[in-house]
């Protein structure tokens, strides 16, 4: 079986999951259809090539908090025709969600999310349209509830997990994940959890890089009126199965704080440093979702950032996150730091720091301009390389009644690399409309 006919049934089986109590939940989604220019389509250094393209397509959210369902999920899928004929026609989808079903109230829940996405082959070329590609991670299993007091509760999680791309087979891989936990509640807002963890990591591609990853953790949680504390600490150990790359331990640390100085105004930082690959850190944005509210359906599908493959690698990540959410105006930025050393070798080292910020404005009950600039700078100490790379766009929109809009927007990519020929320029300008419910 192809690696795309395994994805395809991968992402099937997940929107079966979700589709079939959809009429008891929230239910959103839109329509757009536009047309973009771009003077730099394959974003190369040498050679721009300018090309028209019409994008079609649709974003759905569904959402339901029932006693025996809940459920977040949120996707889309579009269609880029370049018009000029200098690319093959492309179809690519994203879906990320999270559906709980409690199978015996408050003892047996089974769990299912996926997380579909457009992702680089390689993160070190740009991300023109020969260098993207379709990954799946989808993650099943059951999650059984005990009590041992009044105050003393425990669960055990049984997870199984299949990861796809269409173009980077050594990323196919199938994993399973076990979890105990005892949690205890010390006070109405906080809870202090010890957590046991084992997965073990079977690639399609390669005997040689499969895996074990065991991990041991405390967590404390608390939730106070303006402050939310979420910080675990303890150790993991991976165990390479053959290869020679032995094993390899590290302290575990995953803590954020958030802090809600207003009710206009809520500051936040957070760190991480665990053992980590492409699959998992998908898995994470997935779960990501699980305490998200309805939201608007995407507009559009973006490339992702990841490094697709069976790499292992121990991150430290650093981050901070300040809103503003005012009457007419909302502010968003984040700062971040990020080390990823990879323990078989089969990726470069990276060194990256950048931040980003979004503006809304809204100038009138239907008309919003936005804003917005990301700069990254990525090291790659292996290869004694540097990338710079920053975007920056501003976008309007005009709602003309309740249920279509239309909306404007004009990009500039940059990068600067000390790889000859890695970096580029682009201007990206598209108009498209919008029908949503």
């Amino acid at each position: 079986m192809s690696s795309s006919t395994r994805l395809a049934r991968a992402v099937s089986l997940a929107l079966a999951l979700v589709a079939t109590p959809v009429v008891a939940g929230q239910f959103d989604y839109s329509l757009y259809g536009g047309v973009e220019h771009s003077n730099n389509i394959g974003l190369s250094d040498t050679g721009a090539v300018s090309q028209w393209l019409l994008i079609p397509g649709f974003g759905f959210d569904y959402a339901q908090q029932g006693a025996t369902l809940q459920a977040h999920v949120t996707g889309g899928a579009e269609y880029r025709d370049y018009l000029g004929g200098s690319y093959a026609n492309q179809k690519f989808g994203e879906l990320a969600g999270l559906v709980n079903w409690s199978v015996l109230p408050q003892r047996l829940d089974f769990v299912a999310q996926d997380y579909a996405s457009v992702q680089p082959i390689s993160t070190l070329s740009s991300n023109g349209p020969d260098n993207q590609q379709q990954t799946n991670v989808l993650e099943v299993g059951p999650t059984l509830y005990f009590n041992l007091g009044s105050a003393l509760h425990g669960q055990a999680e049984l997870r199984y997990i299949n990861s796809r791309a269409s173009r980077t087979t050594e990323f196919d891989s199938s994993r399973g994940d076990g979890a105990l936990r005892l949690i205890r509640d010390v006070s109405p807002t906080s809870q202090l959890s010890f957590n046991v963890e084992t997965q073990q990591v079977d690639f399609d591609d390669s005997d040689e890089v499969n895996y074990s990853r065991d991990g041991a953790f405390v967590r404390y949680v608390d939730k106070l009126a303006h402050m939310d504390l979420d910080v675990a600490a303890g150790w993991s150990h991976i165990s390479f199965d053959s290869g020679g790359y032995g094993t390899a331990s590290t302290p575990l640390v995953n803590a954020s704080i958030k802090w809600h100085a207003s009710a206009r105004n809520t500051f936040g930082v957070s760190y991480t440093r665990d053992y980590s690959d492409a699959a998992q850190d998908l898995i994470n944005l997935t779960e990501s979702t699980e305490d998200a509210t309805p939201m608007t359906p995407p507009l559009s599908i973006q490339t992702g950032g990841a490094v697709i493959g069976s790499g292992v690698y121990l991150e430290q990540l650093l981050q901070g996150h300040y809103d503003y959410a005012g009457d007419r105006l909302t502010v968003s930025l984040s700062p971040w730091y990020r080390k990823l050393h990879y323990l078989e070798g089969l990726q470069p080292d990276e060194t990256g720091r950048g931040g980003e910020l979004g503006v809304d404005y809204r100038l009138n009950p239907r008309l919003t301009l936005s804003g917005f600039a990301n700069i990254e700078r990525e090291d790659y100490t292996t290869l004694l390389r540097r990338d710079t790379t920053t975007n920056v766009g501003v976008a309007l929109r005009q709602f003309m009644n309740s249920h279509w809009s239309w909306r404007v927007s004009v990009i500039d990519q940059h990068r600067t690399s000390t790889a000859p020929g890695q970096g580029y320029q682009e201007t990206e300008v598209y108009f498209g409309v919008v029908y949503q419910r």
